[in-house]
């Protein structure tokens, strides 16, 4: 029982920092001009929105991290080789998000990093990823029980850990256009995680990716404080961009690739309509959706935005929970 206290005061923790810190960056965010600039394509719908604060994920992302120092000072957390793996993927990717979001800003566009630029800073953070794993003692199979698969990729495993954290921190990516829609699906994918790792007796450090899961539930809940419509702030790619890479980097290193797609759901599908319209567009000239990703499909079908989270919300809890009964008893 001792992990779930040290996981309840983690969330606890998390979530008041989170709520004093977004209380006193928001303003500052404003002063500072740190604003988003909507694109032309969802103006439709999201004008209004236009000039509110971005680089909120700094509100969840900097609780997390303060909140684990106090348990390591106090001596409630120790740090392995996979939970310092998931800081490093957490913290890189929010640089790598920050700076986007800040040329952004600056240029006052949505155009940031070039692709080529991310992708090179995705794959040294690969790199330093599959480094630090195989020092730990950590092995290059894929496995995947249910399946009957236990492959040995060898240095390939380093490719498919750069597919995972690419895939994961560019789905949440897309699926952040809606107020506390990427948020909320975080927090009940990490939730989900959290779980998970309980039960991931044969890793080290599964109590540590526990109780980091759960600190990050607290703090998520305290930003959708301030991101729930209508939002305050918006976590940009500096929060989208670390959620989704680190939700990989868990998957990865309890061995849970598969219920990562589950837990996941909802960004596969988001990532799933945009890629099916572009191909569509491409090779028959043709729509499939009125627009992508797909909760702006909702959107251009007369759907609230409200009640657009709500379903996907709903839906994305649900996986959460079918995931738990299959890494958990499957």
């Amino acid at each position: 029982m001792l992990i779930l206290a040290k996981s309840i005061l983690g969330l606890t923790l998390g979530f008041f920092v989170s709520i004093i810190l977004g209380w006193f960056m928001i303003p500052t965010l404003k002063k500072m001009n740190l604003k988003q600039n909507i694109s032309l394509f969802t103006a439709f719908r999201h004008a209004d929105k236009n000039g509110t604060p971005t680089i909120g994920g700094l509100i969840f992302i900097i609780p997390t991290l303060l909140t684990m120092l106090f348990l390591y000072l106090r001596g409630s957390l120790e740090i392995s080789h996979s939970l310092l793996i998931i800081i490093f993927v957490f913290i890189s990717y929010a640089a790598l998000g920050f700076v986007d979001d800040y040329l952004k800003v600056k240029y006052k566009n949505n155009d940031g990093l070039t692709i080529p630029q991310k992708l090179l800073v995705q794959v040294l953070i690969a790199l330093v990823f599959f480094y630090i794993y195989m020092q730990g003692g950590g092995n290059a199979y894929l496995t995947i029980t249910s399946l009957g698969i236990d492959i040995n990729l060898g240095w390939f495993y380093g490719l498919f850990i750069l597919f995972l954290l690419v895939g994961a921190s560019n789905a949440v990516n897309l699926t952040d256009g809606l107020d506390g829609l990427a948020g909320g699906l975080s927090l009940v994918a990490f939730l989900s995680f959290g779980i998970l790792s309980w039960g991931s007796t044969w890793i080290e450090g599964n109590q540590e990716i526990a109780i980091f899961c759960f600190i990050l539930v607290g703090s998520l809940l305290g930003f959708l404080v301030y991101n729930v419509h209508p939002a305050k702030v918006f976590m940009g790619d500096t929060g989208s961009l670390s959620l989704g890479a680190t939700l990989a980097a868990i998957a990865i290193l309890t061995k849970h690739e598969l219920s990562l797609a589950l837990i996941g759901g909802v960004f596969v599908v988001e990532t799933l309509s945009s890629i099916i319209q572009l191909t569509a567009i491409k090779k028959f000239g043709k729509k499939v959706f009125l627009m992508t990703p797909l909760h702006h499909h909702f959107e251009k079908l007369g759907w609230e935005e409200t009640d657009i989270v709500k379903m996907f919300l709903i839906v994305g809890f649900m996986l959460g929970m079918i995931a738990i009964y299959y890494g958990v008893w499957m």
